[in-house]
This record gives structure tokens, C-alpha cells and sequence, in this order.
């Protein structure tokens, strides 16, 4: 299934990039993680559009082949900015409130667009291995991989491939390394980088710790306002959601259903993406059955 490619306006009237699989009445928007592109949905968005939905595998600002934005702006508040517009143009478009699947920075931006910039514009929510309390430790470690080699960059791909290999030593490494090829970038000095903004790792909530911690009561504050079907899937070797979070989130959501997928980790799609493609598919099937019994 060859994807279309779809432009949408943010809120800084910032081009973004999408993948659009499939066709039918319920779309769903897929957005990836923080450092990641849309081709890290490659997979799971041709299984879900196979089930008869539009699917838009989206590549948020500063990350794929969306805009890099002057203004510097990537605290999780902008995200989800863009995801309002995003979504209210695709709700447009096909008559029907989207449903989201944001892995953890989009999760955030899933969370704060239906629980905060735009109340009730969402049909559904997957979160991915996020929660609005994370933990920090976890982020260090994550910040850290992103920084390390962001001025250097990689002589090839092969190279690109051991650094992800030393960051998760318990994913098997891939043959074929064409899917990583599309995270990165070639510079004009014959350096491949990765296919995000620099500025992203500068955003203050990133720097600053006690920032950070009002931005998640902040998350923790608009969930208190979802009202939607709501899914969390959590790696159960999740170095950033942790059980406590899990029930924090629980209590806030109570309709929330929750999956813990074994032998993954906080990359849940690229550690077993059979077990979180079908959990997704679950979701969905229920909502389709729930809509044609109202």
C-alpha cells in the first residue's frame, strides 16, 4: 500500500507532513516520538488502514520533513497546538472526529489537545508508553542518546545503526537498514544526521527540571478533562512509566483501558509491534462495534 503525501498548516502556519493510508469513515492520525519521523509508523499504519481506516502517519514540527520553526518553540504546548489544527482539518475532511495514537512526546501532544487546546475534537486516544508523570531519569537517558552524536553525525548508515544498537543492546539489530535510513539526514559536509531539529533538545522543558515538573502537572491537570474512549499501552520494561504512574493516571482516567506488553520497552512499536499492532486494532474494532450499537 503506497502512502499519499498530505501537508497541514500548524499553529505557526508551519508546513507538516504526513503519510495518508487507506480510506473510510474514521480516520486516525499516528504520532511518533520525540527524535522520530512518520516512517516510524510504516508498519502499523498500513495494518490499521487495512481495517478500513484513513490513517495519517504525521511528522511533527521540527522532526521528518515538517518545518524546523524559527521561533524555536517545542515545549509540549506547541505540539499539541499543531495536533488542534491538524485534527479539526481532517475532521473536515472526512466528517469524523479522529482518533489519535501518540507515542510518548506525541502522547503528550494527544493528551494536551484534547484535554486542554481543544476539548472533545478527538473521537479516541492511544497513548503510547506515556503518561503525564514520567520518569526523569528515563528522559536523561533518551536526551542523552538524542545529543550524542547531533553535531558529529554518522559517516553512513551502518554507523547510525551500532549507536542505536549500544542505546538498546536488547533489540535485535535489523538486515535491512532502508527504515533507518529514512530518520536521517545527508548535510551538505557528507555527514548523515539525524532528521530532527537540533533545537528541539534546547526547549526549556528540557533544561530545566522544575519547569518540566510544572509542565507535567500541567498534563496531569488537562487528562482530568478526558472524557473519551482512552487506551495506555505501556512497555512493561518501560524506563519511563512506571506502575505508579500507570495507577496516577488510572485514577484521573477512569475509563481507561491499559495494556502492559511484555519484552518491550518505552520504544513499545519497534520492540513488538504484532503485540501493540493488534492491541490498537482491539481498541478500534470495539469502538466501530460500540458506534453501530448507538
Amino acid at each position: 500500500m503506497k502512502p499519499e503525501r498530505v501537508e497541514f498548516r500548524g499553529a505557526e502556519n508551519n508546513t507538516l507532513i504526513a503519510d495518508l493510508y487507506g480510506a473510510g469513515n474514521q480516520p486516525v492520525v499516528m504520532l511518533h516520538g520525540g527524535g522520530q519521523t512518520r516512517h516510524s509508523w510504516d508498519a502499523a499504519s498500513r495494518r490499521i488502514a487495512g481495517l478500513g481506516h484513513p490513517v495519517y502517519a504525521l511528522d511533527q514540527r521540527g522532526h521528518g520533513e515538517s518545518d524546523w520553526v524559527d521561533s524555536g518553540n517545542y515545549g509540549f504546548f506547541d505540539f499539541a497546538k499543531d495536533l488542534a489544527a491538524v485534527t479539526g482539518e481532517i475532521r473536515s475532511r472526512h466528517g469524523a472526529k479522529p482518533v489519535v495514537v501518540g507515542a510518548s512526546l506525541g502522547g503528550f501532544a494527544g493528551m494536551l489537545a484534547e484535554g486542554r487546546e481543544n476539548v472533545g475534537g478527538l473521537a479516541a486516544l492511544v497513548l503510547v508508553d506515556i503518561t503525564p508523570r514520567i520518569d526523569m531519569g528515563g528522559v536523561s537517558k533518551i536526551l542523552g542518546f538524542m545529543g550524542e552524536r547531533v553535531e558529529d553525525g554518522f559517516a553512513n548508515v551502518e554507523e547510525a545503526a551500532e549507536a542505536i544498537a549500544r542505546y538498546l543492546p536488547n533489540r535485535a539489530r535489523p538486515k535491512d537498514l532502508s527504515g533507518l535510513s529514512k530518520n536521517l539526514r545527508l548535510h551538505d559536509d557528507g555527514r548523515l544526521r539525524w532528521h530532527w531539529d537540533p533545537a528541539f533538545l534546547n526547549s526549556r522543558q528540557h533544561q530545566d527540571p522544575e519547569l518540566a515538573a510544572s509542565v507535567q502537572e500541567e498534563v496531569l491537570a488537562a487528562v482530568s478533562n478526558l472524557t473519551l474512549p482512552v487506551l495506555l499501552i505501556r512497555g512493561q520494561n518501560s524506563e519511563l512509566v512506571s506502575m505508579e504512574h500507570v495507577r496516577e493516571f488510572r485514577e484521573r482516567v477512569p475509563q481507561a483501558r491499559f495494556t502492559d506488553i511484555r519484552d518491550a520497552g518505552h520504544m513499545v512499536a519497534g520492540d513488538r509491534n504484532d503485540v501493540f499492532a493488534a492491541a490498537v486494532e482491539t481498541f478500534l474494532l470495539d469502538l466501530k462495534a460500540a458506534a453501530a450499537i448507538a
